[in-house]
């Protein structure tokens, strides 16, 4: 086994490549300030998206950008109830005509709990 071991090599902690003839992509300084007044800055290629904001290293919170980008506005759609969506599919005509129906079907006995059509079976006389 000793007679196989590289000596003196450290692998992967050494690059035998020299950087001559290699042309470093352009870059550019991008500051942030957190909420904390931290201000730090990351260093990005200049074809990059800059973003408006950045996690701050030192406290987590959000960073905003001292550049002036300003965070896109989301367009906040507004929750959909439950009456929201019966309303796409039935018109409020449709629903009383339905609810209607119901009440009868439920107040003759054909539909609804077991034990509300005995009580009402022992009070009608035979």
């Amino acid at each position: 086994m000793a007679e196989r071991t590289l000596r003196g090599a450290r692998l992967g902690g050494q690059s035998f490549e020299d950087e001559r003839g290699i042309e470093f992509a352009a870059r550019q300084q991008v500051g942030y300030r957190c909420p904390q007044q931290h201000e730090f800055e990351i260093t990005m290629s200049v074809e990059a998206d800059i973003p408006a904001t950045w996690e701050c290293p030192r406290c987590g919170s959000e960073a905003l950008s001292t550049a002036g980008i300003e965070p896109e506005q989301k367009v906040e759609k507004p929750a959909r109830t439950h009456w929201d969506m019966l309303l796409e599919r039935r018109s409020e005509k449709e629903l009383e005509d339905i609810l209607k129906e119901r009440l009868e079907l439920l107040r003759g006995g054909e539909i609804g709990p077991a034990h509300l059509h005995r009580a009402n079976a022992k009070r009608r006389p035979a």
